[in-house]
């Protein structure tokens, strides 16, 4: 299942980036995305940044059949790898989500590009659920959450870029 964000910012990329790749950021985007445990890191080698998260969320508001495959909670393992920005500033990662213990997986891509005086972030990937039948309802039920956290994660970013 196709699964796409886009949110514009009204300042630099340079400037959403240096905020986006802050552990500060990082550690706050948890924060306001689970009820549960959670661990943030943000590691720089050479032109690469790696950002990663970890975060136990309650299933209480999936479908029964969802709960059923994941329990009363499900972990999120988020790896976004980000490269050196292009010469108009671009920046592009490699976009990875799995829920632990569960045959479902986010690839993609997270876009940060000039627009304008601002900038806009997108984020285009696929759900994939790879459980026979029943895998389209399933894709569906992981896309909501996805798409909360994606939210809140740009308006979060908003506020310290406004």
């Amino acid at each position: 299942m196709k699964f796409t964000h886009r949110a514009e910012y009204p300042a630099s990329v340079d400037d959403v980036w240096a905020v986006m790749s802050s552990q500060e950021f990082q550690d706050a985007k948890c924060e306001a995305t689970t009820t549960g445990d959670w661990t943030s890191r943000v590691e720089t080698s050479g032109d690469r940044t790696t950002m990663t998260s970890e975060r136990v969320l309650p299933t209480d508001d999936l479908p029964d059949i969802a709960r059923s495959f994941v329990g009363s909670t499900l972990t999120i393992a988020e790896v976004q790898t980000w490269g050196s920005p292009a010469p108009d500033g671009t920046r592009v990662a490699e976009l990875h989500v799995q829920i632990k213990g569960a045959p479902m997986t986010l690839k993609g891509t997270v876009r940060l590009s000039p627009n304008g005086s601002g900038s806009v972030q997108e984020i285009d990937g696929d759900v994939k659920v790879s459980v026979p039948l029943i895998g389209g309802k399933l894709e569906k039920a992981a896309s909501d959450p996805l798409l909360f956290a994606a939210r809140t994660e740009t308006d979060l970013l908003r506020q310290r870029v406004s």
